[in-house]
């Protein structure tokens, strides 16, 4: 009986000692690898779409950190905004190691991480933007300020990287633009280290040795960076303008709805692969699409198709930036959609939705219609009454149909009558047999 208490005792004490040291030791996860993005050449979509896939893998992989290497002269402003937005949201620790130089747009990317390291002899500034107006300057000196202020560092060095007007004492006079070499980024607090290489920078944050995955531009990135330019952007957008104005004349041929779909894929496809267009954009401009089908093939009286066509401006703007730039884009896109559609309308035959949103009466001659300039030419001559004239009727002269008066006298339809007076508009006429 003793024994069999002494193993129970026994027992407990050794699954005890074995909960205790599982509590106290951990199964520690595996370590994520480091993301590493290359930004070379000219900034714009392509770029974009770039760091868009990366920074959600590294989400996904629970990367330890994610490297940005930089060497690019600039780009595309808002391209790099979109970068710099995407960098500064991410949960993942994010350095920047500019290799050789970040001008230009490339500098508001690199001020955009908590870290930045630079290469010897590597630069950072010169952010002046072209075309060089007031407001170009103050707006994109107001986003550098508030990109240093949100990364811990001197916004005053921002602002002058972008307004040559203010200068830097010690670095470059009012009336010079301020760039940084490597040394004097240090200095002032825009660099941490100066590091001969990648594995220097990994080292001085203590990701050594871990393993590192390369980001580069596929064919996709290339392709949505092509797309991305505001030429090509413009084009598709007329191309889509083109392909709605088309369809609500001629409800349903096809041809134009299968252009306009594969224009709108490609804008809207390059937008959201560099993770500038969002669900809401996208949704706006399908709903857009549904609203123009549902009065083609309803009865209505326009509502339905107006509702469309806003809702898709909508979408549209808002993928551009909802920003002035975005308005003149989408002023420029439309008017030579406009012109090319005046150009093709007459070839094109017309819907109901069509002839609901376009007068298509017109007051000829030929329909009985006439201009109170040409009253005069009937002064003398005769013509068939087509109503009683009580005193007032109608008058038929020449084939075309008058509103006139008699001289306080019922007349009978078809009286033969002689204009006598004319006074503006009014006609006043008298039966020949009199």
């Amino acid at each position: 009986m003793r024994q069999t208490v002494s193993h129970r005792i026994l027992f407990l004490l050794i699954v005890t000692l074995f909960t205790l040291f599982a509590v106290d030791r951990p199964v520690k996860a595996e370590a994520g690898p480091v993301i590493s993005i290359s930004i070379k050449g000219e900034i714009n979509g392509g770029q974009a779409a770039l760091v868009h896939k990366a920074m959600a893998d590294a989400r996904s992989k629970q990367a330890q950190a994610v490297l940005v290497e930089i060497d690019t002269f600039g780009g595309l402003v808002d391209a790099a905004v979109s970068i710099r937005d995407m960098i500064i949201d991410s949960p993942v620790p994010t350095i920047c190691y500019v290799k050789n130089r970040a001008w230009s747009a490339g500098a508001l990317i690199a001020i955009s991480h908590k870290h930045i390291a630079l290469a010897p002899g590597g630069s950072i500034g010169a952010a002046e933007p072209i075309p060089t107006t007031e407001k170009t300057v103050a707006a994109l000196k107001a986003e550098f300020a508030a990109t240093a202020n949100r990364t811990g560092r001197d916004p005053r060095v921002a602002e002058a990287m972008v307004d040559k007007s203010l200068g830097y004492p010690g670095y470059a006079e009012p009336g010079q633009i301020l760039a940084l070499t490597d040394y004097q980024a240090a200095k002032v607090g825009y660099a941490d280290i100066v590091a001969p290489d990648r594995e220097a920078v990994l080292a001085n944050f203590g990701l050594s040795g871990i393993e590192v995955l390369e980001y580069t531009q596929g064919w996709q990135e290339k392709l949505a960076g092509r797309l991305s330019d505001p030429a090509v952007k413009s084009f598709l957008m007329s191309i889509i303008f083109l392909a709605v104005l088309a369809e609500i004349k001629t409800a349903g041929l096809g041809v134009a709805a299968l252009i306009g779909l594969v224009a709108a894929l490609l804008f809207f496809g390059s937008q959201w692969i560099t993770g500038i267009a969002g669900w809401l954009e996208i949704i706006l401009f399908i709903g857009g699409i549904g609203l123009i089908l549902f009065e083609l093939y309803t009865p209505g009286v326009g509502i339905f198709g107006i509702s469309g066509i806003i809702a898709i401006f909508a979408s549209l703007f808002l993928t551009l930036g909802a920003n002035a730039a975005a308005i003149n884009l989408l002023a420029i896109s439309l008017l030579v959609a406009i012109v090319l559609f005046l150009a093709l309308a007459k070839s094109l035959p017309s819907s109901k939705l069509w002839a609901r949103l376009i007068l298509k009466d017109a007051e000829t001659k030929n329909a009985g219609f006439s201009s109170s300039q040409d009253y005069s030419l009937y002064l003398g001559k005769t013509g068939i009454t087509t109503t009683g004239l009580r005193p007032a009727g109608a008058l038929m002269i020449d084939g075309v149909q008058l509103d006139v008066v008699s001289e306080g006298q019922f007349i009978e339809p078809n009286t033969l009558v002689k204009v006598v007076k004319i006074t503006g508009n009014r006609i006043v006429v008298r039966p020949v047999n009199s």
